[in-house]
C-alpha cells in the first residue's frame, strides 16, 4: 500500500477470473479468496499477540498490491464450504473504510447482474455499464440499470458505455436509452488488437489511440459530474 493515498486509485478486482493485474501491468499477488481460505483453516493458531479482527486487517494490507498511481485488491474465488460470515463481514467493514482512503475507487466486476443482486456495488458515484453496439447487448445493458434501480443501491450516476464502436460511428442517444444518465462510445482500438496477441497489459497504449481519448472524455466527463463530497 502506498505511504500516502492521495491522488492514488484503488483498483478492486471483483471479478473471480482476476485478470486486472494483468491489465495493469503488474504481477498477480494473494487474493482475498486466498486470505479467507487460510484464516478458516488456522483460525486456532492465529496469533495470540493481536486480535483477529487485526491480523485480518494487517493481512488485506499484505494483499495490495502497488502499481504507479494505483493500489490494486483482488477479490479472487469465492467461499468454499464451511461458514464464512464472520471473515466476510469484517473483510466488508475493511474494505469499507480502506476505500475512504483514496480519491477514487474503481471496481471491476464479472460481466452480468449477479454482483448487483449479491450487493456488493452498495455505494457508487457512477456505474459503469460496458456493451457492444448490438441490440442485444443494448438490452441487456438496460436490464442491469433496471436491476440498480430495483435494489434500490446507492448509485448517483449510471452511465452506459458503447464499446468497440466503429470509426465515425456514433453513440446512440441517451433519450433513447432508458434508465442511463448518460452514454459514451468507445471507438475500436487497432493498439489494443495488436497489443493483445503477445501482452494483456493496457498500460502502454498511447494518449493518442481512439479508445484512449474516449475514455479519457468519458472518465473526465463523470469527474466534472460529480456530487462535491
Amino acid at each position: 500500500m502506498h505511504e500516502t493515498s492521495t491522488e492514488i486509485v484503488l483498483a478492486v478486482d471483483a471479478d473471480p477470473n482476476a485478470n486486472l493485474h494483468a491489465k495493469l501491468g503488474i504481477p498477480g499477488g494473494r487474493t482475498i479468496g486466498d486470505l479467507r481460505e487460510e484464516l478458516v483453516a488456522n483460525v486456532d493458531n492465529l496469533p495470540a499477540a493481536i486480535s483477529k479482527q487485526e491480523h485480518i486487517e494487517y493481512s488485506i494490507r499484505l494483499a495490495l498490491a502497488e502499481g504507479d498511481g494505483f493500489d490494486i485488491l483482488t477479490m479472487g474465488r469465492q467461499e468454499g464450504a464451511g461458514c464464512y460470515c464472520y471473515i466476510n463481514n469484517i473483510l466488508r467493514t475493511f474494505i469499507d473504510s480502506l476505500s475512504e482512503k483514496y480519491s477514487y475507487v474503481v471496481m471491476d466486476n464479472e460481466a452480468g447482474m449477479e454482483h448487483l443482486s449479491r450487493r456488493t456495488t452498495r455505494s457508487t458515484d457512477t456505474l459503469f455499464v460496458m456493451a457492444d453496439m448490438s441490440k442485444a447487448a443494448t438490452e441487456a445493458a438496460k436490464r442491469i440499470a433496471s436491476l440498480a434501480r430495483e435494489m434500490d443501491l446507492s448509485i448517483k450516476r449510471t452511465v452506459l458505455v458503447q464499446n468497440l464502436m466503429p470509426p465515425g460511428e456514433k453513440p446512440l442517444p441517451v433519450q433513447n436509452i432508458d434508465g442511463f444518465d448518460a452514454v459514451y462510445g468507445v471507438r475500436r482500438s487497432a493498439a489494443i488488437q495488436e497489443g493483445s496477441r503477445t501482452s494483456e497489459s493496457v498500460m502502454g497504449i498511447p494518449s493518442a489511440d481512439p479508445a484512449f481519448s474516449d475514455i479519457a472524455d468519458a472518465v473526465g466527463a463523470e469527474r466534472r459530474s460529480a456530487p462535491t463530497r
